[in-house]
């Protein structure tokens, strides 16, 4: 994953093993994990093994999870990103990474950067990035059903509920919107890409 997405208050960027102590810091609240299996489950062994899922997954496909910074400043606040749906949670091989054949959008941010609009912000340009740069058909989002505000998220970028089944070992409600039902936000994206800048102020 060689490229930054920039959008109007934010900074995407791919992560690296210096982004271990932030995310841990961020993993190990309660309210940020509450929907990522528990506080309890953050280890520095497990969210170090998540970053190099995260790692291996650009290796892959060249897109994946990334870190989410204010422009403003370059401190860690959240991440998110595209990825197989499921990628990583049963082992890093193929054959479980391509069972759906669905890629995922996903979002998460620290407690203070809450009630701000960022995980809207940022999906949205992901959505973005999937459909125009990547030419993917379709993306889907995953949420525990009582997730209000990641569902409130995916319904405010045009996102529809389509089932509730099992993912990441817990039942999820799985949202899903195609390239010709989504809308570009009329919002600020720029795709730096080894060396080429692309977008516009919208």
């Amino acid at each position: 994953m060689n490229y930054n997405i920039e959008t109007e208050r934010l900074l995407l960027r791919p992560f690296t093993l210096d982004d271990l102590p932030a995310h841990l810091r961020m993993r190990v609240k309660e309210e940020v994990s509450r929907y990522l299996g528990g506080a309890a489950l953050q280890t520095p062994q497990f969210v170090a093994e998540r970053l190099q899922q995260y790692l291996e997954c650009y290796r892959r496909h060249n897109f994946g999870v990334a870190a989410a910074t204010e422009k403003s400043g370059g401190e860690m606040i959240g991440w998110g990103g595209l990825q197989p749906l499921e990628f990583g949670w049963n082992g890093l091989k193929p054959a479980n990474e391509e069972a759906s054949g669905e890629i995922e959008v996903g979002y998460s941010f620290d407690t203070p950067y809450w009630g701000k609009g960022y995980a809207t912000e940022m999906a949205a340009a992901w959505l973005r990035y999937g459909f125009e740069e990547i030419g993917l058909a379709r993306i889907v989002a995953v949420a525990s059903p009582g997730n209000k505000g990641s569902r409130h998220v995916m319904e405010k970028l045009g996102l529809s509920y389509e089932t509730t089944e099992q993912h990441y070992g817990s039942e999820c409600v799985v949202y899903a919107i195609s390239r010709d039902e989504f809308k570009p936000r009329d919002s600020f994206y720029r795709l730096h890409d080894s060396g080429r800048t692309k977008g516009e102020d919208r």
